[in-house]
């Protein structure tokens, strides 16, 4: 069995879902402004940058600080009640072609991301996935979370959990795919036998470049379940896709 494994922020949606779902949780009363407008700066900075493996520990604990004490069933209903309005609407067109490939090939297809479960879950049944691989929050016995990690799906984390599945589900990792955009998620894409860098961060373009993995631009946010939206993506997307493959392999074959 095969299976394709998808990276969530930058690389299925344009954006951080995170920082798409702030205003949302500031609604609540659950976020202050002044964490919206910090929240924003650092979307830029890591939209233009990247993050390496200091800056996504410190937003980790940017975000258990700030959600210690939230309830944990509130969270889940905010998310269910927004995600197709604020979400949604941020999925690549050509992360959905990939996504609709895969799944008539008859791969399973996962979410790997280091937002929260809470979030990606949803998401990932959302767009009809066989399931997710998520961080996970400590809850207290009164539903809430007490600011301490139970488990990030970040790095090294990452491909250690995707091994695990695959040894529990039967997944050829060797035959599997994976794409993601940041360089801490190099061991996700070496852990599989088809990696692909999307709108790589500086320093992923040049493990890119070393390891030989294709390179893809994801450029067209569209809702996921408009049926009226144009299907010139999907086109563009598929031939890109073909085309990167094509590469991969013969540069396998020189190898």
């Amino acid at each position: 069995m095969r299976a394709a494994f998808f990276d969530l922020d930058k690389t299925v949606i344009a954006k951080s879902s995170l920082v798409a779902l702030g205003p949302e949780f500031h609604a609540r009363g659950l976020l202050h402004r002044r964490t919206l407008v910090r929240a924003a700066v650092t979307q830029i900075l890591f939209m233009r940058f990247g993050a390496d493996e200091e800056k996504l520990t410190k937003i980790r604990r940017s975000v258990l600080r700030v959600t210690k004490g939230w309830d944990r069933d509130e969270v889940r209903d905010l998310v269910k009640s927004t995600i197709t309005e604020v979400i949604e609407p941020l999925v690549y067109a050509e992360a959905q072609a990939l996504i609709d490939y895969h799944r008539n090939q008859g791969d399973e297809i996962w979410l790997v991301s280091m937002a929260p479960e809470e979030i990606v879950q949803p998401f990932a049944e959302l767009l009809g996935l066989t399931g997710a691989i998520a961080s996970r929050a400590t809850v207290d016995e009164d539903g809430k979370f007490t600011g301490e990690m139970e488990f990030f799906a970040q790095g090294e984390n990452k491909a250690v959990a995707i091994a695990e599945l695959a040894s529990a589900r039967g997944i050829d990792l060797a035959a599997s795919y994976a794409y993601s955009d940041s360089e801490t998620d190099a061991p996700m894409l070496r852990v599989v036998g088809h990696a692909y860098a999307v709108n790589p961060d500086r320093q992923l373009a040049r493990i890119a470049h070393d390891n030989q993995w294709p390179i893809l631009s994801f450029t067209h946010p569209v809702r996921v379940h408009d049926g009226a939206r144009s299907r010139t993506p999907y086109f563009i997307s598929a031939i890109v896709i073909g085309v990167a493959a094509l590469l991969g392999q013969s540069r396998i074959r020189r190898n």
